[in-house]
């Protein structure tokens, strides 16, 4: 999944002039934080070199894990279509390229960020491009929760892992207060990022919210540690980001864990693949999460023709079966 061409562009051009070696020292200083999920009263980007960091090599992975969520979203919930949005931890405004790229029609958009360097590289990335409507807020939520109205869909994507545990709820009962149609939550696909998708999962399912995606049910997850959920998504290195990592090979892969919670049902697969499928001769091993909230290990042989078809076109995280309206937890 690659940046949109008008951001792809902006970024090369913020790129253009700076030294390799300045920007692959900043490049594995904020890696080394994000690795660490450090809570240290720093921010992670404070200055233009940690920024520009970010913007070769966190971006692009950002928005493609964000992409893929949003993706997953539009086909359980086929009527939804924003009008408005709420970014908070917005960085450059990752998540608003990739909801306006999603749904077009997107009219208004209040981003929220802490860093003003990061914010002003958002609106110079934004400056030229043909989007909606945009604010920005400079504003810490980890000590003041947000007052305005409330929009369609809220995204707060890879901002709960930089938060103290204990700050978490208040933030996602606020969130969920100004979300008008979709809360969308989006953390690295890490153990620890599961456990705190699954925190949040709870306190929304408590509050009433249908779950939306990816999970095909509205059940206690059934995976045990050292199992867990997550996904992953392949994307292009730029020449700027394989500077900047000293890398070879010209893709990653972005591993990513979130969550949509809707204020209406929304059309769950019957299984929803949960690991990489491996394709044999004649047939197809898939880790599936089931609506009966399950997890299976099966085989799809050829015998299953319709389904066998379905089965050798997926790939992880995709859904499998036909879709039936969500039901509150049991």
């Amino acid at each position: 999944m690659e940046l949109p061409a008008p951001l792809r562009q902006a970024v090369d051009e913020a790129l253009q002039g700076v030294p390799a070696a300045e920007l692959a020292r900043a490049a594995e200083a904020l890696s080394s934080r994000y690795r660490a999920e450090r809570r240290d009263g720093r921010r992670h980007i404070d200055d233009d070199a940690a920024a520009l960091a970010y913007l070769a090599t966190r971006l692009p992975a950002t928005y493609a894990a964000i992409g893929a969520s949003l993706a997953v979203l539009a086909e359980t919930c086929p009527g939804f279509a924003p009008r408005s949005l709420l970014d908070v931890g917005a960085g450059p405004g990752t998540a608003f390229w990739a909801v306006a790229e999603r749904w077009p029609r997107l009219e208004e958009a209040l981003l929220v960020e802490e860093s003003p360097v990061m914010r002003r590289w958002g609106e110079r990335l934004t400056a030229e491009a043909p989007l909606p409507r945009t604010a920005w807020l400079v504003t810490d939520i980890r000590r003041s929760l947000l007052d305005s109205g409330p929009r369609d869909l809220v995204v707060l994507a890879y901002v709960l892992d930089e938060l103290e545990p204990g700050q978490r709820p208040a933030l996602i009962e606020r969130l969920w207060a100004l979300t008008g149609e979709v809360l969308m939550l989006v953390e690295p696909g890490t153990p620890a990022g599961w456990q705190r998708i699954l925190a949040a999962r709870a306190q929304l399912q408590a509050a009433g919210a249908a779950i939306a995606a990816p999970c095909p049910h509205a059940a206690t997850c059934p995976l045990e540690p050292p199992d867990w959920c997550h996904f992953a998504r392949r994307l292009p290195r730029s020449r700027a980001h394989r500077r900047a990592k000293g890398a070879t090979v010209p893709w990653e892969e972005e591993k990513f864990i979130y969550l949509a919670a809707a204020r209406q049902p929304a059309a769950l697969p019957q299984a929803r693949i949960i690991a990489p499928p491996r394709a044999a001769t004649g047939h197809v091993r898939l880790k599936l999460c089931l609506a009966s909230g399950k997890v299976e290990e099966r085989v799809i042989s050829r015998r299953e023709r319709s389904l066998y078809k379905q089965a050798r076109g997926a790939g992880w995280g995709d859904a499998i079966g036909e879709p039936s309206v969500s039901r509150a937890r049991p």
